[in-house]
């Protein structure tokens, strides 16, 4: 009996529906990439409350998403090549050194003293130039966690492995703006940035914990040759290559996070503690949901639900925009987060298990401009609609907008409307 009662739970019980977990170095992984981006949400945070009170421009907000785009989009595809011919850990370590130099960097012109000798636009123009410079980081960060991550988790846990890792990302974005909100409230500007600095550096530790990791592509191609060869991958995978479209798109129009700062200030008028809540509440609704995939771990039709769940978002966004209201505001971005984590887990699993294990580098470095296309010129977009069409305006067009490209994209895209993620494991 003895005997049996220890079997039972290597069968049943929660790490057995999670055996990504139980990986050592995945902990390790998992620990650093909510570090990482727990402080770079937290900074992102501060700056966008920064900048719009310094400016009260809503376009001054747009700005500072296009700062980190356009390297963002533009340095990658060269960033994925050479990401595939470099280690992996050894890049993740050299983008965290950047990170903290470039935090140590706005903590400095944040002090009372270097308003001193800095006129408002000089500061804003700063912010802009390191926001630029964190954009060039990114290019390199988000392809080099991709691979490492293929690095240390088995195939056969990827989809268990993803939903964690979506988790991790979706902790930082929750609690970084929600402990961004408080410093703001509580010390100010400059210790939120100065926490930043304190938390990067102490991401080391977990960091090389993690082995050394081969590097799987020795094969020096010509770069521009490398860089199409992972274009083209993309665009010959339909289903890979709709949901990174549907996922751009739809936050590309959708997305109403970069017009926080107004809602909180002209519409809502809550103070900077209602404006941590209202930028955490997206993450709070997908750390809902995730804490629920750990349970019940997607099976079944995930296409059809990446549907359905993005239909959701558009919805949740719409009413968000039209509410004046600050729980209906924040319960329809809890929402929000609840519908976008389960088409980020869908999409993010598409991603590793379609791709070659020699081309993760530069895979990644394509979704990443989807995902900056989406996210930093969504912010853009946001800003200028906000501008031209006016605040609430804005949020509902791109909500409707949003629900166009759905439409669009079940009709033309049956290979992600009929995804299985059991036919991927086939050899």
């Amino acid at each position: 009996m003895d005997k049996e009662n220890n079997t039972t739970p290597k069968t049943s019980g929660f790490f057995y529906k999670n055996p990504s977990l139980k990986i050592k170095e995945f902990q390790s992984f998992l620990t650093a990439r909510f570090g990482i981006l727990f402080a770079l949400y937290m900074q992102t945070t501060i700056l966008y409350y920064w900048v719009y009170h310094i400016t009260n421009s809503k376009l001054s907000l747009g700005y500072v998403g296009l700062a980190e785009v356009i390297p963002a989009i533009g340095c990658s595809l060269f960033a994925g090549h050479y990401v595939d011919l470099n280690e992996k850990r050894k890049m993740v370590l050299l983008c965290l050194t950047g990170y903290i130099i470039i935090g140590i960097s706005l903590f400095l012109i944040s002090i009372p003293i270097a308003s001193e000798y800095l006129s408002v636009s000089n500061i804003v123009l700063i912010i802009y130039g390191f926001v630029f410079l964190g954009g060039v980081l990114r290019s390199f960060f988000s392809p080099s966690m991709f691979s490492l991550f293929g690095l240390v988790v088995p195939r056969e846990h990827y989809v268990n492995a993803t939903s964690w890792s979506s988790m991790s990302w979706q902790m930082g974005s929750v609690l970084g703006p929600l402990v961004a909100g408080v410093f703001i409230a509580w010390k100010g500007i400059a210790a939120g940035l100065f926490a930043v600095v304190c938390i990067e550096i102490l991401l080391f530790i977990p960091l090389l914990s993690i082995s050394v990791k081969p590097i799987l592509n020795k094969i020096k191609e010509p770069v521009l040759q490398s860089v199409a060869e992972g274009l083209r991958f993309v665009l010959r995978t339909p289903t890979l290559l709709a949901a990174q479209c549907l996922d751009m798109f739809s936050v590309l129009f959708g997305g109403a996070v970069a017009l926080l700062p107004v809602y909180q200030k002209e519409i809502l008028h809550v103070n900077e503690i209602g404006f941590g809540i209202l930028r955490a509440s997206p993450g709070i609704g997908a750390l809902i949901t995730l804490g629920l995939l750990a349970f019940l771990p997607l099976k079944n039709k995930p296409g059809k639900k990446l549907f359905l769940c993005v239909t959701g978002f558009a919805l949740s966004i719409i009413v968000f925009g039209i509410s004046t209201n600050f729980y209906l505001s924040v319960v329809m971005l809890i929402l929000s987060g609840m519908f976008d984590a389960v088409s980020v887990v869908i999409r993010s699993t598409i991603l590793q298990l379609v791709t070659p294990d020699d081309m993760r580098g530069r895979v990644s470095a394509v979704n990443t401009i989807f995902v900056s296309s989406s996210n930093e010129f969504g912010d853009f977009e946001s800003g200028v609609m906000a501008h031209w069409l006016g605040t609430v305006r804005a949020v509902v067009v791109g909500g409707c907008l949003t629900m166009g490209v759905i439409a669009i994209t079940f009709f033309k895209a049956p290979q992600l409307r009929e995804f299985e993620f059991e036919e991927k494991k086939k050899p």
